[in-house]
C-alpha cells in the first residue's frame, strides 16, 4: 500500500538530482533543494549559535549558496562580536565524513541502507505493532535541547496526540530539570529572571557550581564588561578556572551545599541583613523559613562544607553589602541528589535580601543546551505545550481549541521522566523507544547499565545527524537528520531570547530535517490530518505564537522570523501590542510572580542523605564536569574539528591533588585505573594542586566516564546526580 502524500511524486530527488527513494519532494518542501531565496548567493546573515545556550550571534558567509565562513556578530546583543572556539568551528561538524546520509536498519546482526518508504513504513509497522502487543503505553521518545523549537513542537504533537504515546522526556532532564522545578515552585512558572546585561551591572556575583569560563565563554567575557569592580564570588568544590579568577574562592565539600546556604541564610537573618519590607510585600512563608532554620547547627554547616566560620561570616557580609547582588547556578546546584532544595535555597537568598527584579541581580539558573528552554516550555515532555499542564483540564481544552485537535487525544497524565522511562524498559513495561538527537548510550549516568538494559526493547530507532554514536550504534533503525545549519526555526537561550537558526547548507545523501522526518512519520501513521496547517517550521511557530497568549511566555508580540531577524532576537515575554523597546530585559521588576496571589514562596526541607560518599573501598570523591571551551557534551560535534581537538586533550585523564599522587607514587602523564562498584575505566593522570585531597576529576565529555557515575536523582525533578560519586584509584600494577 503506498503510504505516500498524494500531492507529491514518486521519488525523492536530493541535492544532486538523482534518484534516491521512491518519493518526490519538491525543493524547499522537505529541506531539499536550494538554500532558502531570501538569502542572497553570496551574502552574510546572522544564525544563532547551535552549541551552548548562550546563544551567539554568528556571521554566516555565503559564495554561491553554501556557507563557507563564520563571523562573529557585533551587533547581536547576547556575544557583541565575541565567540568561543565552539563558535567559530560551527561549520565544521556539517561536513563530517561519518554523518547519517541514508536510513538503515539492523537486521540479524548486519545493518543494511534502505529507503525513507521502506524506513517509515518499518517505523509505523513496528511502533504500532508493539502497541497493539503491549498497550498505547509501551512505546515511548526520549528527545532533546539540541534541535529547533518548531521541530520540539511538531515531535511532542505527534507522539502524544497522534501517536498515542504517554511518555517522552528530553536529554534537558539532564541539565535543567531541577531549575525548571525550582522555579515552578518558588516562582508560579519556569521563570529564569534575568538578562546578560545583569552580568555588566552586578556589583556582587555569585558563582555556584558554575565553571563559567570554560562552559559558558561568552558570559564570562560579559562579566569582564563590567564596569562596577565587582565582587566574584565563586563556591564550588573544585579550584575551577573560573575560581581562579574570583575575588572570594569557598571550596566547599562536595554534597554540602544545601546546609551550607540554609546556614548562610541564618547568618543573614541573625545579624538583620534582609530586606523585610520586600519580604513582607512580596513573598510567602518566611516566618516558617526562619521556624525551620532554627534546626541548622551553624556549627554543623561548617564542618561539614569545610568553610570556617569566619569565611562564612565574611560571604554573609559581602552579600549584604551588595547594592545589586546577582546569584547564578549551573550543573553543579542542578545535578544533585537534592538539587531542587539547593537551587531554591538560592532563590531563598535573593527574595530575603531584596536582589532580585532589578538590574544586576537575580537568582539565575545558566542553561545548558542550545534550546534548552525551548524544550522546557514548548517540547510536550515536562509540560503541555507553551508551558501548560497535562493534568489541567482547562489547559487540555485551551490548546485542543488552538490545535483544532480532539480534547481527548491529549493525555491528562504526565509523563514518565527519563530515568522512569529506562526503568520502564528494564520492567518490561516499554517495549519500543524513539532517541532523537541525543546520545544517550553516552551521556546517560551508570553506562553500563543503560546498555544492558536497552537490549529489552522489541524495537529502537535513533533519529541522529551521524551514525558513529554510541547510541546510533546499537539502534535497529537509524533515521538520517539534518544539522544545525540545515533548516530553518528558532532557538530560545538562557535569558529567555528566541533567535534564528536558518539553512545555510545542504543536508547530505538522504538526511532530511528533523522537522520533515516527523511530517512524514505523520504521513504513514495515518495521522497528518491533525497538522494539515504544519506546513513549515514557521507555520508551526505562529501556532507557538496562539499556545503562548496569556501565559508568563506569551510571544504573541513577536510579528514573524523577520521581526526577530529585525530585532536580533526577542526575549519573552513579548505580548501583542506591549512590544518592548529595549532588547534587554529582567522579571519582576513589579514585584509581582506568578503564583495567584502574585507572590514568591520560600520553600526548604532538610537536607537529605548521601546515599553514596567515600569509604575504605572507594576513598575518592569523583567530580564530573566541563573539561574545555573546546570541547560539548558527548564530542560527537566538537571531535570532528582538527582546531578544536588541538585545544584539548584527546584521551581520558584523571586530575588529582599533589598529595594523593605523592602518597600512591603516581606521576603527572601515567595511566591509571579508576574503580566505581559500577564499573572501571584507565585514565591518564594530570597531577594539580587545584583539586583537594581526596577528590579526583573527570571531564565529561570522555565515553568511559559514565561508566563510573552513581544513578541517584532528585525526588522532585528527577535530574540525575553526575557530580559526585565514590571511586577508588591506583596505579595500574597495584591492580594487576
Amino acid at each position: 500500500m503506498n503510504k505516500l502524500p498524494k500531492n507529491l511524486s514518486e521519488v525523492i530527488r536530493q541535492w544532486d538530482g538523482h534518484l534516491t527513494s521512491e518519493l518526490v519532494l519538491e525543493p524547499g518542501e522537505f529541506g531539499l533543494g536550494k538554500v532558502p531565496s531570501r538569502l542572497k548567493p553570496n551574502a552574510t546573515t546572522t544564525v544563532v549559535c547551535g552549541f551552548c545556550s548562550t546563544g551567539c550571534g554568528l556571521k554566516v558567509h555565503l559564495k554561491d549558496n553554501e556557507a563557507i565562513n563564520i563571523s562573529a556578530d557585533t551587533k547581536y546583543p547576547v556575544n557583541l562580536g565575541m565567540a568561543c572556539p565552539k563558535g567559530w568551528e560551527a561549520l565544521t561538524p556539517l561536513k563530517a565524513k561519518d554523518r547519517a546520509t541514508t536510513p538503515y536498519i539492523v537486521e540479524n546482526g548486519k545493518a543494511r541502507a534502505i529507503s525513507w518508504d521502506e524506513a517509515l513504513t518499518k517505523f509505523t509497522d513496528k511502533f504500532k505493532g508493539i502497541q497493539e502487543k503491549y498497550g498505547k503505553d509501551s512505546i515511548a521518545f526520549i528527545s532533546t535541547g539540541q534541535i529547533v523549537t518548531e521541530e520540539m513542537v511538531y515531535l511532542g504533537a505527534l507522539a502524544k496526540f497522534g501517536m498515542g504515546m504517554i511518555h517522552g522526556d528530553g536529554n534537558t532532564r539532564q541539565c535543567m530539570a531541577t531549575s525548571v522545578v525550582a522555579y515552578k515552585q518558588s516562582f508560579g512558572f519556569d521563570a529564569p529572571p534575568y538578562s546578560y546585561q545583569d552580568f555588566e551591572e552586578s556589583d556582587t556575583i555569585v558563582l555556584v557550581g558554575s565553571n563559567i569560563c570554560i562552559a559558558h565563554p561568552i558570559m564570562w567575557e560579559r562579566i569582564k564588561r563590567n564596569k562596577n569592580n565587582p565582587e566574584i564570588i565563586v563556591i564550588d568544590p573544585r579550584k575551577t578556572e573560573t575560581a581562579m579568577q574570583a575575588t572570594q574562592f569557598y571550596p566547599i565539600e562536595p554534597k554540602s551545599d544545601l546546609i551550607f546556604f540554609y546556614a548562610l541564610a541564618k547568618i543573614l537573618i541573625e545579624n538583620k541583613w534582609i530586606k523585610q519590607d520586600y519580604i513582607d510585600a512580596h513573598t510567602n512563608d518566611f516566618s516558617d523559613f526562619i521556624e525551620f532554620l532554627k534546626t541548622i547547627e551553624i556549627d554543623d554547616a561548617v564542618e561539614k562544607s569545610a568553610i570556617s566560620l569566619d569565611e562564612l561570616n565574611k560571604l554573609a557580609k559581602t552579600i549584604a553589602d551588595g547594592k545589586r547582588v546577582s546569584f547564578w547556578w549551573t550543573m553543579g546546584v542542578n545535578q544533585s541528589h537534592e538539587g531542587v532544595r539547593v537551587a531554591q535555597a538560592i532563590i531563598n537568598l535573593a527574595l530575603m535580601t531584596g536582589n532580585i527584579g532589578r538590574p544586576g541581580t537575580g537568582a539565575n539558573s545558566i542553561t545548558g543546551q542550545c534550546n534548552a528552554m525551548g524544550s522546557r516550555l514548548f517540547s510536550n515532555t515536562t509540560g503541555l505545550l507553551g508551558g501548560h499542564d497535562f493534568t489541567n483540564e482547562e489547559h487540555r481544552t485551551k490548546v485542543a481549541d488552538i490545535l483544532n485537535i480532539p480534547v481527548e487525544t491529549i493525555p491528562s497524565e504526565n509523563s514518565l521522566a527519563y530515568d522512569q522511562i529506562i526503568d520502564g524498559i528494564s520492567q518490561d513495561k516499554i517495549k519500543g523507544l524513539w532517541v532523537i538527537a541525543t546520545n544517550s548510550a553516552h551521556s546517560w549516568i551508570n553506562q553500563n547499565n543503560f546498555k544492558d538494559i536497552i537490549k529489552n526493547l522489541e524495537f529502537f530507532v535513533v533519529q541522529e545527524m551521524y551514525h558513529s554514536t554510541e547510541t546510533a550504534q546499537i539502534a535497529d533503525l537509524v533515521l538520517p537528520a539534518a544539522a544545525w545549519g540545515e533548516k530553518d526555526g528558532t532557538f530560545i537561550n538562557s535569558e529567555r531570547r528566541i533567535g534564528l537558526v536558518k539553512k545555510v547548507a545542504k543536508a547530505p545523501g538522504k538526511a532530511l530535517s528533523d522537522f520533515n522526518i516527523f511530517k512524514l512519520i505523520a504521513n504513514y501513521w495515518g495521522c497528518d490530518h491533525l497538522f494539515k496547517d504544519w506546513k513549515t517550521p514557521e507555520d508551526v511557530f505562529q501556532i507557538m505564537k496562539k499556545l503562548s497568549k496569556d501565559q508568563p511566555c506569551d510571544i504573541t508580540g513577536i510579528k514573524d522570523y523577520n521581526f526577530l531577524e529585525d530585532r536580533g532576537g526577542m526575549q519573552w515575554p513579548c505580548k501583542e501590542g506591549e512590544v518592548p523597546e529595549e532588547n534587554q530585559r529582567i522579571l519582576f521588576e513589579d514585584g509581582q510572580y506568578y503564583h495567584p496571589d502574585k507572590k514568591a514562596k520560600f520553600i526548604f526541607e532538610a537536607p537529605r542523605k548521601v546515599l553514596e560518599k567515600p569509604s575504605l573501598a572507594y576513598p575518592y570523591w569523583l567530580l564530573t564536569g566541563r573539561g574545555s571551551s573546546a570541547q560539548w557534551h558527548t564530542q560527537t560535534r566538537t571531535d570532528k574539528s582538527k582546531v578544536l581537538k588541538t585545544l584539548y586533550p584527546n584521551e581520558i585523564y584523571v586530575e588529582m591533588n599533589v598529595g594523593d599522587a605523592r602518597k600512591l607514587g603516581i606521576k603527572s602523564n601515567e595511566q591509571v585505573l579508576i574503580k566505581s562498584p559500577r564499573g572501571h575505566l584507565k585514565a591518564n593522570v594530570a597531577v594539580s594542586y587545584n583539586i583537594k585531597e581526596g577528590q579526583v576529576f573527570i571531564p565529561m565529555h570522555y565515553r568511559e566516564t559514565n561508566k563510573l557515575t552513581f544513578p541517584a536523582f532528585d525526588p522532585y525533578s528527577r535530574q540525575p546526580s553526575y557530580k559526585a560519586c565514590a571511586v577508588n584509584i591506583r596505579r595500574l600494577e597495584y591492580w594487576e
